[in-house]
């Protein structure tokens, strides 16, 4: 459900540049169409490549925006890399923007360009994974923290208050850095329980298969991995079922259609 809605807050956020007239600290609005000039609002888009779920759904939602205001002028692009998201930017920016909508593919890389960005007058709206300071117009997110924190206190009652976990971390950014805060909190409340290890799983499932099977070999007893997405809860889950290990609790989050089905068909 979280994903989802984050999916869709994308197209609000591009909504509220159009509604807005991309009107920024100090600049002047215009309508879409340009106002009395005639000449068209240009808007930039940039999101991280679909290499996951979630951000398949947001270049979705991102297109189903776009094809709702044909009178904008929309400069769209997806990056792999902080560093290619960056050089699109620029790019963008020098090609002249009114606003711009930014999910980022990290958050500490991409708060520089964001300055920018806000420095040249541009409407800067942020969606998700948020910026290091505070330099968007707008910025929408997800409760990140009650993620967080009431997924570990499920996994902490499941076991009882007594367990070895590991716990498999995000994408860096401000999304991953809330949920495991929170989470690590909770755990650390409950003396019973011991974070074995936490490493990167990067929110995709190819590498939090890889990083779970390197983590099982090292600890021979694990009562649960917490993940802070269902990508990489499948992910461990193919680990596990590799290694012939069982009665392992796993949590993902964010309601990946196929785990939401899961849970409705009573999958133990």
């Amino acid at each position: 459900m979280m994903k989802r809605l984050l999916a869709a807050s994308l197209l609000g956020a591009m909504a509220l540049i159009v509604a807005g007239g991309c009107q920024s600290g100090g600049g002047s609005s215009s309508t879409a169409s340009g106002g009395d000039s005639g000449k068209k609002i240009k808007i930039g888009v940039s999101v991280p490549a679909a290499d996951h779920g979630w951000t398949a759904g947001v270049i979705w939602w991102a297109k189903e925006a776009m094809a709702l205001h044909p009178d904008i002028e929309w400069q769209f692009q997806t990056a792999d890399t902080p560093q290619t998201q960056i050089s699109q930017i620029e790019t963008m920016m020098a090609g002249g923007l009114d606003g711009l909508v930014v999910l980022a593919t990290e958050s500490a890389p991409l708060t520089p360009v964001a300055e920018k960005v806000r420095e040249r007058g541009i409407y800067l709206v942020n969606v998700d994974r948020g910026f290091l300071k505070p330099v968007a117009d707008v910025f929408i997110e997800g409760d990140n923290k009650a993620f967080g924190r009431k997924s570990a206190e499920f996994i902490v009652n499941k076991l009882g208050g007594q367990g070895k976990i590991i716990v498999l971390e995000g994408i860096p950014s401000t999304v991953n850095t809330d949920r495991v805060n929170a989470a690590n909190a909770v755990f650390k409340a409950n003396p019973g329980i011991q974070v074995l290890d936490s490493q990167s799983g990067m929110w995709n499932r190819q590498k939090a298969f890889e990083v779970t099977q390197a983590l099982l070999v090292k600890h021979p007893q694990v009562d649960a991995i917490w993940a802070s997405d269902d990508d990489m809860a499948l992910g461990a889950e193919q680990a596990l079922k590799e290694a012939g290990r069982s009665n392992v609790w796993i949590l993902g989050g964010a309601g990946m259609k196929d785990i939401v089905k899961r849970v409705m068909d009573r999958d133990p």
